[in-house]
């Protein structure tokens, strides 16, 4: 995807802390360039990008609203999906980075405990911004049809090392957690303009998934 708009939202962002030019662009291609490691199919700049569109759409419910948006450049930042450390390798990567460049350490702190929230999805009701980044994460669940089949094929092709019927089984144990949750989205616009959708969406590839299960077993 075109990077232009990014680079330029990036140097925004940076440049709030002063942050000189030349260190925002070297920066910038550090993100570039994992972000679109061969391995990935749906963690990439595209999904970073409508992370903080949605941080946009939500802003007015944040109390740290910089904050917020660092986390999202970074939550993904390391990704293996035959790992689980992730998220707190993708932390640690922001801590470094973000010291380089003399970021004030309460922002830091937030940064990195903001993307830690994003490996369980999970959030407390005072925690504004933790909810808006967790919503935002997860707003593909809740866009149109085809996007999302879109996305799902992404993340089986991130897990193709995974065996068809291992899959099928996991990934629908994964969603079955999401509609088994009070609600899926913790912010009042999403709840409002999202909740409905995403559970359809979830319903329709558990379906499709029960399907392919059970022809495997036939």
């Amino acid at each position: 995807m075109p990077t232009d708009m990014l680079l330029k939202n990036w140097r925004l962002l940076l440049q709030s802390f002063d942050v000189e030019l030349e260190s925002c662009d070297r920066t910038f291609a550090c993100l570039v360039a994992n972000y679109s490691e061969p391995n990935r199919y749906y963690h990439t700049l595209e999904h970073i990008d409508r992370v903080l569109e949605t941080i946009q759409f939500l802003e007015r419910q944040t109390k740290h609203l910089t904050d917020v948006r660092l986390a999202a450049w970074f939550h993904d930042l390391v990704y293996d999906s035959q790992a689980s450390d992730n998220e707190e390798k993708s932390a640690n990567y922001a801590r470094n980075l973000l010291q380089s460049l003399s970021i004030p350490s309460s922002v830091i702190d937030n940064v990195v405990r903001l993307i830690l929230i994003t490996k369980h999805h999970q959030v407390s009701e005072r925690d504004f911004d933790g909810r808006v980044l967790v919503d935002a994460d997860l707003a593909i669940l809740s866009c149109d049809r085809e996007s999302y089949w879109k996305y799902a094929c992404a993340i089986r092709q991130e897990y193709k090392w995974v065996s068809e019927d291992r899959y099928l089984v996991e990934r629908k144990r994964v969603l079955e957690k999401f509609l088994q949750r009070k609600s899926i989205y913790f912010t009042s616009l999403m709840l409002k303009q999202a909740e409905q959708a995403a559970r359809a969406n979830l319903e329709i590839e558990i379906q499709w998934l029960e399907m392919k299960i059970r022809s495997i077993k036939l």
